[in-house]
């Protein structure tokens, strides 16, 4: 509501005294202060806050009157009646200057369009020179505790216990006193009639303060005692006065009262406020609430304040200012709900920890529309010594601190209630969203000049204001800061009212003449043109948006008349343009609902009015009709004390059900606040009904409205919407209510559930109440959110060594801003609907909520809030809400999420309660299993570790270990492997830590084994080099492994067992991708368990099978058939490398993500190629592995162009190239460089079916990876299954001819060669792109007839000459270069620019042996990410 801006301002002096300023007194415009010393009376200008004049009294006067106490202005300001020590009051004339004499005047540059061209530009501008003169004292005779103007008099209280009324003048009609001890005080007015009285002889009164809409003073007298004074006539005199007083208080020490809502706060020795209100029926003083600090946010301070020593309501009486006898700043509500305080948090240390010492009031006051607080401080910090020489003399200072307020203050208008919008004294501050979200919505609200005007007149969807992404307002805590335009700001300080649109996109500010409007897509101010029309009219009753029209009720100075104006935004400032409306009497409040405008009148009348747009003009207009007058005089006491009016669709549904939704465009009821009480009166449809669309629409005649019905007591803000939202409802067709210390109250819809019958005993809305931790400001319907704004403050540490009495105000106070904040609402109704015995509608509200981001949260919050108060209460609970709110969070998907979020955000000591009401976690623990929710499993794991025995634990999180395992979950199996370790270590009491969210999974370059660097080309001993490797692999015990096992913990043998099982599971499976990730991931020993299962589950069955699986599994495509047998342009030894930096250059956010590279190819060799440069972009994820290039182009790739026996058609390759892409979804199209190469039919048809017969890079690389791993082995079979995939002859002939060494056991000879004769008898019939390939090897496959002749017979492979196929591989005819199993680490697998990749073949026989394929060289990383 009220928030502290920056630091407060320092008012110096300029008059230097050894008096200490002790009283400050504002005016009742409050436009001049009064401040007073003991014997020297100053009046201030507000703006600028400049000492006008000073009036210091004689040695001889002061001997007689005494030193000056305290000051009371006429209502004119024309007079200060100073009351002084000795009993007299002391009456001075404020005398102006004259038109032409003025102290302080603006200077304007010459030229200037300000000079002298605003009417009354002095007037306000200029800081006028006034005079006092002082008339003659009066004299009571007894010391004066307490002043009182009243309109025409002035009363007085003194310390012989009398009341005397003075006359302003000080002579006219002498005065009259009143002795207290003859006024009939009471418990009520009812018992004073029967003479029972209160004995107040020898009492007098301490403090009193008149309230004008109660019509009676609240006093406080000097025994504490607390009491109301009315008058019974218009005279003052000892048998019309009458009072009643609070029972059981006796330390009152001051009072203020609020005019409009009727309260009187009493301050208490105590340090408490007790706020009173005055009965209606028996005129009894009843308690509303108190104002009090409380141990919890105050733990140190809450009972050491000592008495309340003075109490301010704010000029809109919407925040009270608190202080005490040691000092501070507390600021309340209206109704309660606690602000600000500065004897807590950074307000009371400094910023190396030192406590300070609170600021102590002598006296404050509020300035013009509360936007600051002037204090005179009682310390010295408020001083400022004088020179040397001069040591008694002291300038004095008032602090002025600066306040935002928000505008629902001032003006309660609900044109745009979603966005909070707050005022300082030159600025405004609103909520600014996303920023996308911005220019979408200035997008939909253009000014008019440049979009046109277009919006329907009817009520509709597209008419209602938007909701649409307000959610983002929430992104930051920043806000959106308008500066106050300076030339409007000059004229018409203070700003009084603000609104903002239904878009956010356009602001409106009044204040004190004429009003300006802002767009924050243009970020321009549009003023009126004439300065003359601007100044003629002053804001009374508020401004408004209606679409595209600003408005305005105000009062005409030129005709003296109340008039309604509408003024068009896109048109120019002018009466010219404006829809303008006579109106009978004045406005003191209106607002818009869709196209009605509802206005409230200082007779108490509330008028009603249709707005309508007219486009008969070059510029739109509107048009405003007189729809309804509704005379609510007998209802309301006094016009002031009307908070807010509004006009809405809520009512007190009858048969209202989900069939047929409430018309939101229907205007039902007025809801008025009244002095806190919220009033509703809704349209009387007790008589015949008529329906729309029977009636004319100039003949339609608005319902009366019934009596008023109290809805609810102590509400400080209204919140409700005309949109309709048939999913929400609940939320949309609610009534909100701020009660300040009372929260915020729901008047929530009750809908009878799948449209069955209402019961006819149930209510069809329902009050709910709850707490909330900030202030709330906006209320974001659908959102389930509400907004508001809290103080932050950063402490300067401004010392520098100075004594603390002399620290500036930086230093003695933080520096104040204004934060965002805001607070879900949603888990409150569900409580209060599940206590209510309301499950079913519960149920609905939740389920229309349960999209919201924040849902999951939601559940938890109710969960935890009630089982913290069920769980710790000490008494038990006769019907606990535990139970119930567990079923009904059962009815949610995130029920298991919920529940043990909550947990582990709760303590140990109340699981039990918990899962007593929720269930066994050994339950949900399984439940979770059969969901596959192992996130939530492995948090439940924790509650079991915690609960259950050892074995328990270990039980379970085997399961969901085996679990993990099977789904990739590589990240939760990490954690379970140490959660496994730690059961059987004795660290159990340190449960890991649960993964909130999974990494992903890597499918792509295996990335453990970052120092294994294996070369993909192969040198010419490359096969002595594999022979070695064999007989070391062979060497290796094929059993259990040689290591001692004794070694080991049980816990490591348990968790091998575990990761054997499953690496067996893949591998049986054939699932030779998964196996490389689990291997990699896991850090698993590959190669030493695959030396130990290679006689056993790594041998290889079936070769068809696992050549499918791996086909599918690497998304690699089966080999093209070419479909024509001309000659290739690559023969007779023509090798062209395609060479481009478009072509083949990965991405860096795909490519060498996936591949894991973690250094850029090395310089390689170049190769002449005349026409290959030019080529454009290619398939991104084409092989990189083989690269040719010049030394400085780092990231220029190679693709060979394999020497094909026969030419390949591109037509031919299509289908399997856009398949393949699809599948990858990585390759990119060639570009626009490529129509400029010189590239014949034939070549073109081969580099489509190299592209054709490739797989992606990342495949490639992982496939590679494991014929490492395999070879290293001595896994033969598998080395030859994935030399078939990659169709790399120089893998086959190197595992061919190693099957001939005596190592070799003969059932891998014997299986290689019936694997190898079922893949022949396969590709002869289902993939005849492999028989080419196989022909290739036709010279090994005899060797290893031979070889295998005792078992079968050579002549049952037939290789058919008829298909030779030319080979389609794109890629490196390599094999792999051996590695240590022991190297783990990071090293790129590179690949050495000059190693030829085998033996060069004879060229002449390229029929039996096609051209060996050139070099490729890349590096490949495999890296743990």
């Amino acid at each position: 509501m009220y928030f502290l801006s920056g630091w407060p301002r320092r008012l110096l002096c300029p008059l230097r005294s050894e008096e200490d300023p002790r009283h400050v007194q504002p005016s009742a415009q409050r436009r001049y202060f009064a401040v007073l010393a003991d014997t020297q009376l100053s009046i201030w200008f507000s703006r600028p806050s400049v000492l006008v004049v000073s009036y210091i009294e004689s040695l001889k006067a002061v001997s007689q009157f005494g030193f000056y106490q305290q000051a009371k202005w006429k209502p004119d300001d024309s007079m200060i009646a100073v009351a002084a020590s000795n009993g007299y009051v002391l009456l001075f004339d404020v005398v102006g200057g004259g038109e032409d004499r003025y102290l302080y005047e603006p200077v304007y540059p010459r030229g200037s369009p300000r000079v002298k061209v605003t009417p009354g530009y002095k007037e306000e501008q200029c800081a006028p020179a006034l005079s006092l003169e002082m008339k003659k004292p009066i004299d009571l005779e007894a010391p004066i505790t307490s002043l009182e103007s009243l309109q025409d008099n002035l009363l007085v209280c003194t310390a012989d216990g009398y009341l005397h009324m003075l006359h302003w003048d000080g002579v006219r009609n002498g005065r009259s006193a009143v002795n207290l001890s003859t006024v009939p005080f009471s418990l009520d007015l009812q018992s004073s009639r029967g003479g029972v009285c209160l004995d107040l002889s020898g009492v007098h009164i301490r403090d009193m303060e008149y309230c004008v809409t109660l019509d009676g003073f609240a006093v406080v007298f000097h025994d504490g005692r607390l009491g109301f004074i009315s008058p019974t006539a218009s005279r003052l005199s000892t048998e019309q006065l009458q009072g009643v007083w609070a029972a059981d208080v006796t330390d009152g020490t001051c009072v203020a009262v609020n005019n409009k809502y009727r309260l009187m706060t009493f301050g208490c020795a105590s340090g408490s406020v007790l706020v009173y209100v005055i009965d209606n029926t028996t005129g009894s003083m009843q308690l509303s609430h108190k104002l009090e600090l409380t141990a919890k946010h105050y733990p140190d301070i809450w009972n050491k304040t000592g008495p309340v020593k003075l109490i301010r309501w704010s000029p809109d009486y919407s925040v009270v200012m608190v202080t005490w006898e040691c000092g501070g700043l507390s600021l309340w509500s209206v109704f309660g709900a606690h602000l600000i305080c500065t004897l807590g948090e950074d307000f009371a240390y400094r910023s190396d920890g030192t406590k300070k010492e609170p600021l102590k009031v002598c006296s404050m006051s509020w300035g013009a529309e509360g936007y600051q607080l002037w204090v005179i401080s009682g310390s010295q910090a408020g001083r400022i010594e004088g020179e040397e020489g001069l040591p008694r003399l002291r300038q004095a200072a008032i602090l002025q601190f600066q306040f935002i307020k928000s505008a629902l203050t001032a003006n309660p208008c609900t044109s745009n209630q979603e966005q909070v919008l707050l005022h300082g004294e030159d600025r405004l501050l609103l909520t600014c969203g996303d920023p996308a979200q911005g220019h979408s919505l200035t997008d939909q609200h253009l000014p008019s000049d440049t979009k046109p005007l277009d919006r329907p007149s009817q009520p509709g969807p597209s008419h209602t204001p938007l909701s649409q992404g307000l959610s983002t307002l929430l992104g930051h805590k920043h806000w959106h800061v308008v500066q106050i335009q300076s030339t409007y700001l000059e004229s018409n300080w203070p700003v009084r009212f603000a609104a903002i649109d239904s878009s956010g996109q356009f602001l409106a500010v009044a204040g004190r003449r004429g009003f300006a409007h802002y767009s924050l897509h243009t970020r321009k101010w549009k003023l009126f043109g004439n300065i003359t029309q601007e100044q003629s009219m002053t804001v009374t009753g508020g401004l408004a948006w209606w679409n595209d029209f600003v408005v305005v009720a105000c009062y005409n100075f030129l005709h003296q008349q109340e008039e309604l104006r509408l003024f068009l935004r896109s048109s120019n400032l002018d009466i010219a343009f404006a829809c303008v409306t006579k109106l009978h009497t004045g406005t003191l409040l209106l607002n818009v609902f869709r196209n009605m405008l509802i206005v409230f009148h200082t007779d108490c009348s509330i008028c009603l009015y249709g707005i309508e747009k007219r486009e008969d003009g070059p510029n739109p207009s509107a048009s405003v009709e007189l729809l309804q007058e509704v005379p609510m005089s007998r209802y309301i006491p006094h016009p002031s004390l009307v908070v807010s009016v509004t006009l809405t669709s809520v009512r007190t549904e009858t048969g209202i059900s989900l069939k047929a939704p409430q018309q939101a465009c229907m205007a039902e009821s007025i809801l008025l606040n009244l002095a806190g009480q919220l009033i509703m009166l809704q349209r009387d449809r007790s008589g015949p009904q008529v329906r729309e669309t029977d009636a004319p629409s100039n003949q339609k005649k608005l319902l009366p409205f019934c009596p008023p019905v109290v809805l609810a007591q102590c509400v400080e803000s209204v919140w409700t919407t005309c949109r309709s939202n048939r999913k929400k409802r609940h939320l949309v067709e609610a009534l909100w209510l701020s009660c300040g210390g009372g929260g915020m109250k729901v008047w929530l819809p009750l809908f009878p559930r799948d449209h069955r019958k209402p019961h006819s005993f149930l209510a069809r809305r329902i009050m709910l109440s709850f707490q909330l931790n900030i202030y709330p400001l906006a209320v974001l319907f659908e959102d389930a959110l509400v907004l508001g704004a809290a103080n932050e403050a950063a402490l300067y540490d401004g010392l520098g060594g100075r004594s603390p009495e002399a620290e500036p105000p930086e230093a003695q106070f933080p520096f104040c801003t204004v934060e965002r904040t805001s607070q879900i609402y949603l888990h409150h109704l569900l409580r209060q609907l599940l206590v209510r015995n309301l499950g079913d509608q519960a149920l609905l509200l939740a389920q229309s909520c349960a999209q919201l981001p924040y849902f999951p949260h939601v559940l938890e919050l109710m969960v935890h809030v009630v089982l913290e108060e069920e769980a710790t209460s000490r008494e038990p609970i006769p019907d606990p809400l535990l139970p119930t709110v567990a079923k009904f969070v059962t009815e949610f998907p995130l029920f298991l999420r919920t529940i043990v979020h909550c947990a582990r955000k709760t303590e140990f000591a109340l699981w039990n309660y918990l899962f007593a009401a929720v269930g066994n976690p050994k339950d949900l623990f399984e439940e979770c299993l059969l969901t596959q929710d192992l996130d939530t499993a492995a948090s439940y794991l924790i509650i079991l570790q915690n609960m259950e025995v050892p074995a328990v634990s270990r039980q379970h999180a085997t399961l969901l270990f085996n679990t993990a395992l099977e789904q990739g979950k590589w990240d939760l199996c990490r954690h379970m492997i140490r959660f496994l370790k730690a059961i059987g270590s004795g660290e159990s009491e340190t449960p890991p830590i649960t993964p909130t969210t999974q990494e992903p999974s890597s499918t792509g370059a295996f990335e453990f084994f970052r120092n294994r660097s294996i070369s993909l080309s192969q040198s010419v001993d490359g096969a002595s080099i594999g022979k070695s490797n064999l007989q070391k692999a062979f060497s290796m015990p094929a059993g259990p492994s040689a290591k001692s096992t004794d070694c080991k913990s049980p816990e490591n043998m348990y968790i091998d067992m575990l990761l054997w099982r499953h690496a067996r599971r893949l591998l049986e499976q054939e699932r030779l991708r998964d196996l490389g990730c689990f291997s990699a991931q896991l850090g698993f020993e590959l190669i030493g368990w695959l030396c130990r299962e290679r006689s056993r589950v790594a041998r290889l069955r079936d070769f068809v099978a696992a050549l499918k699986r791996l086909h599918k599994d690497f998304l690699w495509p089966f080999p093209v058939t070419p479909n024509s047998s001309v000659g290739s342009p690559l023969k007779n030894g023509r090798c062209r490398a395609v060479l481009s930096t478009h072509l083949l250059k990965s991405q860096s956010a795909d490519s060498l993500l996936n591949s894991d590279m973690d250094a850029p190819p090395p310089p390689v060799t170049t190769t002449k190629h005349h026409w290959l440069d030019g080529l454009g972009a290619g398939p991104k994820e084409m092989d990189s592995i083989s690269s040719h290039g010049v030394p400085q182009t780092h990231e220029a790739f190679l693709s060979p162009l394999i020497n094909k026996p026969e030419e390949c058609s591109v037509g031919s390759a299509t289908d399997l190239t856009e398949t393949s892409s699809m599948v990858d979804g990585d390759w990119t199209v060639v570009d626009e460089n490529f129509s400029t190469l010189n590239l014949s039919q034939s070549e073109l048809e081969h580099i489509s079916m190299e592209l054709a017969n490739k797989g992606p890079h990342k495949s490639q690389v992982q496939l590679r990876y494991l014929l490492h791993m395999f070879m290293e082995a001595g896994c033969l079979e598998w080395c030859v299954v994935i030399g078939l995939l990659l169709r790399e002859v120089n893998v086959i002939k190197q595992v061919l001819s190693l099957l001939g060494s005596p190592e070799v056991p003969r059932e891998t000879v014997r299986s290689v060669y019936a694997g190898l004769l079922a893949v022949d008898q396969w590709a002869s019939s289902d993939c005849l792109g492999y028989k080419a390939f196989l022909n290739l090897l036709r010279p090994q496959l005899q060797t290893l007839c031979q070889t295998a002749s005792e078992q079968v017979q050579a002549e049952n492979f037939q290789a058919s000459a008829g298909s030779k196929l030319a080979e389609t591989a794109v890629g490196v005819t390599a094999a792999v270069m051996p590695r240590a199993e022991e190297s783990r680490g990071t090293a790129p697998l590179g690949l050495p620019p000059d190693t030829p990749m085998g033996a060069s073949m004879d060229r002449g026989c390229a029929e039996e042996k096609p051209e060996e394929e050139p070099d490729e060289e890349g590096t490949y990383d495999c890296i743990l990410s």
